[in-house]
């Protein structure tokens, strides 16, 4: 009897699973495994808020195995010598596994591939995790692009030739025989101190949640996607990242719920389907530009001297920074691990070009409370706001928070929900209540510098400065 071993990594699901589905094609057993090896990722090992996610998502694998005859053998690492551990217990003759594409885990797999080889076992990757395989798409001159416009040009003929998502199997044959596995609870990935009350209302880990949440987004928001999905007040965005990033929802399922009859020519479901877009362009550079994790990809931003401040750190990581579009965005990433995209532009930008602190420091920030914290788009989002990236905004674009609120909060409803300290204030003075009279902030019981602090910068004359000094690195002048 022919045995394959399945290594989930971030892939944790039984749909459009081309691992799984070789492994089934190929073997008469197959053994589900996931090894638990964070140290294997380097400095990005994943945050608090990601191994939260990985915990419930993990059990509701094992749920679904356990539905079709099976179920998920858990293994702390390394990796090599759990899977070799594993081949000798079950006598399996090939691994597969879905590819990713963080530096050191390309390396990690390298290796694997190259020791199981060498004992005459069959390693085998396959895709899944993107649309587009990060070297399926050059320049004219054979290099890889670095502007989103053309990539996502030049990926459109290979889009139009994807399959239809695959079912997920009826049965998974050799459940009855799997080998020893150690209990989930072992991997200590939930914290000690119970902060995550907020993730748990907010968020449905595992398949069956990606698989609801694809569906309402289709049925609610997809068609007002364009018009909506820059305002945080409403909920106009899919909220499918983390869904996305642990591979409990491949990028096909999204893109054909996207293309589907009825949706496919809206206007909504093209701006969605961009949005996928960059989650490939992100992956793209991060493949092509391994050092771009800790580097910029602009050589030149590497003269810069940035600020260093901790007390203004601690400001803006807790939502204190007077700057209430700002503090609104922070807070709901700690409560809920998650942040509106067009907030985390705004929160970006005061930290780099106002604040004029290092991206790197939003960057692990982000990493460590985001449940959708993913490398290749955490390394895009944070260059680009800091603009020594690929497609970089302009060094000369700083977000003004006050009026990123007002035109992207127009009811202050995103305000008021996060920030209620000031939900009595007037829409008039509510993002920026240091302007309103002392009557006014009486009567809503605010007091500047005490209930509500001042604003930790003064945005005009930051704005200047750091404009001055990103023209200086532009012409070269000290």
């Amino acid at each position: 009897m022919s045995i394959a071993i399945v290594w989930f990594r971030r892939d944790l699901r039984l749909t459009d699973n081309a691992a799984l589905g070789e492994a089934l094609a190929s073997a008469d057993a197959v053994v589900p495994v996931y090894v638990h090896a964070p140290d294997e990722e380097g400095p990005w090992a994943p945050g608090a808020a990601s191994r939260w996610w990985l915990h419930y998502s993990l059990k509701e694998l094992d749920k679904s195995l356990a539905g079709r005859g099976s179920r998920l053998v858990v293994r702390h690492g390394p990796s090599l010598d759990a899977l070799l551990a594993l081949v000798e217990e079950t006598g399996a003759g090939a691994v597969h596994w879905s590819r990713l594409y963080e530096p050191a885990l390309l390396e990690r797999d390298k290796r694997i591939e190259r020791e199981l080889a060498d004992r005459g076992i069959q390693a085998a990757s396959h895709g899944g995790h993107l649309l587009v395989e990060p070297w399926a798409v050059k320049t004219g001159q054979g290099d890889p692009y670095r502007v989103f416009t053309p990539f996502w040009r030049a990926c459109s003929p290979l889009l139009g030739e994807l399959a239809p998502p695959a079912r997920a199997p009826r049965r998974l044959p050799g459940g009855d025989a799997l080998p020893r596995s150690v209990e989930l609870g072992e991997l200590g990935l939930l914290p000690t101190i119970r902060w995550d009350s907020g993730l748990a209302e907010k968020w449905s880990p595992g398949e069956t949640g990606a698989a609801a949440a694809l569906a309402r987004f289709a049925q609610e928001s997809l068609g007002a996607y364009d018009a909506d999905r820059n305002r945080p007040d409403l909920a106009g965005t899919s909220r499918l990242s983390p869904h996305l990033h642990f591979g409990e929802l491949s990028p096909r399922q999204a893109f054909a719920a996207a293309r589907a009859p009825g949706l496919g020519d809206s206007k909504g479901a093209e701006s969605f389907t961009r949005e996928l877009g960059w989650r490939e362009f992100s992956h793209h550079l991060l493949f092509h530009f391994p050092h771009t994790t800790d580097a910029p990809l602009d050589a030149r931003f590497d003269r810069l001297e940035w600020q260093r401040d901790t007390a203004r750190l601690e400001a803006w990581r807790r939502g204190r920074t007077g700057y209430p579009i700002v503090d609104a965005g922070m807070r709901e990433l700690w409560h809920t691990g998650w942040m509106h995209n067009r907030v985390r532009m705004i929160v970006a930008s005061l930290l780099t070009k106002n604040l004029f602190m290092h991206w790197l420091e939003g960057a692990r920030w982000f990493w460590d409370t985001l449940v959708d914290a993913d490398l290749a788009n955490n390394t895009l989002g944070w260059q680009w706001t800091a603009g020594c990236g690929a497609d970089a905004a302009p060094y000369f674009r700083v977000f003004n928070p006050v009026l990123q609120a007002e035109k992207f909060d127009p009811a202050r409803d995103y305000i008021r929900r996060w920030v209620p300290e000031l939900a009595r204030l007037p829409d008039k003075y509510i993002h920026c209540p240091w302007t309103a009279p002392r009557e006014i902030l009486d009567a809503a019981g605010v007091e500047p510098g005490r209930s509500y602090p001042l604003p930790v910068v003064e945005p005009r004359g930051s704005r200047n400065d750091a404009l001055a000094r990103f023209e200086a690195l532009k012409t070269g002048r000290k």
